[in-house]
C-alpha cells in the first residue's frame, strides 16, 4: 500500500480563531510576563490577599484603610500574570485514520492542534507537540519564537496514523516528563480502557497541570447510519465481523452512549475540561465555540 499523502492545513481556517484567547484558569508557572495567572505573589497585576507587615516591606503597599480602621498593619499582595508551556498531545494510534465526513480524525485534530499552537503562541505562550499510539514517536519541547509554528505545522502535516494505541500508559510517561505545572491539551478518540485513561489523565491533575480533553467523535460512530449487512475492519489489529446493523444497532448506539458519557463524567469528576468534537463540524468553529464557552 502506498504511503499516505502528506495533508495540507488549511491556514486560513488556522487564522479565523488567532484573534481568540485561551486563557489558564488555574495558576501557571512561566518565565516572561504573560495573560496567565501565576502562583507566585508579583506586585502589579490584580489584588489577591492582605499579609501582616513585617519590617523591611515596601511601605507603598501598605494599606492605610486598614491600619486606620484596625491600627493593624497589613500589605497587600497581588497575583502576578505569567506566559504558561502548553503541551499538544496528539493520538496517532490507527482508529485515529477513520472518518466519514470527508476528514479523518488524525486530519481534524491536526488542524485543530495547529490552530490552537498558532494562538498560544500569539498571546506570548511556549507550544510543545507529542505525537503518540503505544508510545511517544515525536516529542516537540514547548518553545514560543516565530520559526517555532512553523516547526510544529510541518510536523503536524506530515505525521502518519500509526498501529496499535496505548493511551493510559502513554499519558503516565508523558505526566512523569513534564515537571513545570502547565496545560496540556489531548486529543484523541479515547478507545481503550476507559478506568485506565481517566487514570493517566489524573496523573496530570495530580502534578498541578490544567488539563483539556478534545474527543474526537465521527457522526457514523453516534448515528450507526448502516441499513445492510456490512463486513466491519477493525483499524488497529485487522480484526473482521460480518454483522447485520438490524440485530446489532440498537445495542450499539447504546454502549456508544455509556461509552461517552462515562469518558465526559470522568472528566468532569477529575476537573477536566471535556469538548466532544464531531468531525462533520468545520474544526475552527468547533473551537471558537469551545473557547467562547469557556471564558
Amino acid at each position: 500500500m502506498p504511503p499516505k499523502a502528506r495533508r495540507t492545513i488549511d491556514r486560513r481556517a488556522v487564522a479565523r480563531i488567532s484573534h481568540m484567547e485561551l486563557r489558564a484558569r488555574k495558576a501557571m508557572e512561566g518565565y516572561y510576563t504573560g495573560i496567565h495567572k501565576s502562583p507566585y505573589h508579583g506586585l502589579n497585576v490584580e489584588f489577591a490577599e492582605y499579609r501582616e507587615y513585617v519590617p523591611g516591606d515596601d511601605l507603598r503597599y501598605l494599606d492605610w484603610r486598614v491600619v486606620a480602621r484596625s491600627d493593624r498593619y497589613f500589605i497587600k499582595q497581588f497575583d502576578a500574570e505569567t506566559n504558561l508551556n502548553c503541551y499538544l498531545l496528539l493520538d496517532c494510534s490507527g482508529s485515529m485514520d477513520f472518518g466519514t465526513a470527508g476528514t479523518t480524525r488524525l486530519d481534524y485534530a491536526a488542524s485543530a492542534a495547529a490552530a490552537l499552537a498558532l494562538l498560544m503562541l500569539g498571546q506570548g505562550d511556549h507550544v510543545g507537540l507529542v505525537c503518540f499510539d503505544s508510545a511517544v514517536r515525536q516529542f516537540i519541547p514547548p518553545r514560543g519564537n516565530a520559526r517555532h509554528f512553523h516547526a510544529l505545522l510541518e510536523t503536524l502535516e506530515s505525521v502518519a496514523p500509526g498501529k496499535d494505541t496505548d493511551l493510559p500508559a502513554v499519558l503516565h510517561e508523558i505526566a512523569e516528563q513534564v515537571r513545570r505545572r502547565s496545560m496540556v491539551i489531548l486529543f484523541s478518540d479515547f478507545f481503550d480502557n476507559v478506568e485506565e485513561i481517566l487514570n493517566g489523565l489524573q496523573h496530570f491533575r495530580h502534578r498541578r497541570h490544567e488539563v483539556i480533553a478534545f474527543h474526537l467523535v465521527d457522526d457514523a460512530e453516534i448515528d450507526f447510519p448502516y441499513d445492510r449487512v456490512t463486513l466491519f475492519e477493525g483499524m488497529e489489529r485487522g480484526e473482521e465481523i460480518i454483522a447485520d446493523p438490524q440485530v446489532v444497532a440498537e445495542g450499539y448506539r447504546q454502549r456508544f452512549r455509556e461509552f461517552l458519557a462515562r469518558i465526559k463524567r470522568g472528566c468532569t469528576e477529575k476537573d477536566i475540561d471535556y469538548e466532544l468534537m464531531r468531525l462533520s463540524q468545520p474544526f475552527d468553529r468547533a473551537l471558537t465555540g469551545f473557547l467562547a464557552r469557556r471564558k
